[in-house]
């Protein structure tokens, strides 16, 4: 069923009461709360076929860095002549006026959406016949690739990379600019959790997890898994391409292989985050966002120059200490808390085991 439960709802209620305040309470820090949020959109899309499919994917980063691209080329392109843009600086000769500005990034977000999943399921017919580390691989692969191919197109600035328009002057200082796009990421959460809360209480879900556990099996009992699978991947490039797009819009400037298509740090972000809150779970991907988030902003504060040894260090103990994710460890230790009985005698030989 899609009804909430009474404590879902009151664990909803409180998240939603929060991040409506946070903006206001965190002032100074609502740009770092609104890419926390594009964070969980990220891990949860990527769970879809990570965790509940069980096909691990370097990929992603393709869709996002995509509809990046497509969200500013379009939002440019709408009014003023791209590849002028990108050759004069662009914000320094064109301006936006305010209707223009907002309807170019309405137009840039639905490409944003439409795109990535069309070339998801273009190639998903290709590659999604691979399975385990050979599909990782390739994955991979198209990740870099898409870097490259983009930095050699010159009309959304190659190598150097292109400026999204500034926010409209007339309108207001950092200040809103800074809560307009907070709570443009927050109703892209939003939308993402409604939606994925939903799919996961269909069938879709259990035939993901019948691919997952044993993707013969579900084949000879007759279900079509490339049609499911490639379904699961677009969903995941839907989502992945408008936080590309709003990503794009935040950080002002687009360059290919550093901020785009950055499959050395956002695309094994993606994979990190999911597997630190635990994979196959609707709220193990959230909790790992939140948790991760929190980790990286302090390595990027307290050990700068030594930040991706520290992160190299997270990675261990996560995959030492935490191989099922948070929720597993929760889970295992405090089953209680997700409504399940255990007898307290298989309990103390569990413990004694242990």
């Amino acid at each position: 069923m899609y009804a909430f439960t009474k404590k879902e709802l009151y664990i909803c209620g409180a998240i939603l009461l929060f991040l409506l305040a946070a903006p206001f309470i965190f002032a100074n820090f609502k740009l770092q709360l609104a890419f926390m949020l594009i964070l969980i959109v990220l891990a949860m899309t990527w769970n879809i076929q990570g965790g509940e499919m069980g096909y691990n994917s370097f990929g992603n980063i393709m869709f996002f860095g995509v509809g990046m691209y497509l969200c500013v080329s379009m939002q440019i392109g709408t009014y003023f002549p791209l590849a002028e843009w990108t050759e004069s600086g662009g914000e320094k000769t064109f301006v936006h006026e305010p209707d223009q500005y907002f309807k170019g990034l309405g137009i840039g977000l639905i490409f944003a959406a439409i795109v990535p999943p069309i070339i998801a399921g273009l190639i998903g017919y290709g590659i999604l016949g691979l399975r385990g580390h050979y599909f990782a691989i390739c994955t991979l692969g198209i990740g870099i690739a898409s870097g490259e191919l983009a930095g050699g197109i010159e009309l959304i600035g190659a190598g150097q990379g292109m400026t999204a328009p500034p926010f409209p002057k007339g309108l207001g200082d950092l200040e809103t600019r800074g809560q307009f796009l907070y709570f443009l990421c927050f109703a892209l959460l939003i939308m993402t959790f409604t939606f994925i809360r939903w799919l996961y209480t269909t069938k879709f879900r259990l035939v993901l997890n019948a691919i997952r556990d044993n993707e013969d099996k579900a084949e000879a009992m007759g279900i079509e898994t490339m049609r499911y699978k490639i379904t699961g991947w677009m969903i995941s490039a839907f989502f992945c391409g408008l936080a590309g797009g709003l990503v794009g819009t935040m950080v002002g400037y687009i360059e290919p292989v550093e901020v785009a298509f950055d499959g050395r740090e956002m695309g094994v972000f993606m994979v990190l985050m999911t597997i630190l809150g635990g994979k196959g779970t609707l709220w193990g991907p959230i909790i790992g966002a939140v948790g991760f988030h929190i980790f990286k902003e302090s390595f990027w504060t307290l050990f700068l120059g030594w930040q991706y040894v520290a992160l190299g260090v997270l990675i261990i103990v996560i995959v030492v200490y935490f191989p099922e994710g948070l929720m597993g460890y929760l889970r295992e230790k405090k089953p209680e808390w997700f409504g399940e009985v255990v007898d307290d005698k298989d309990r103390k030989a569990q413990i004694s085991l242990d």
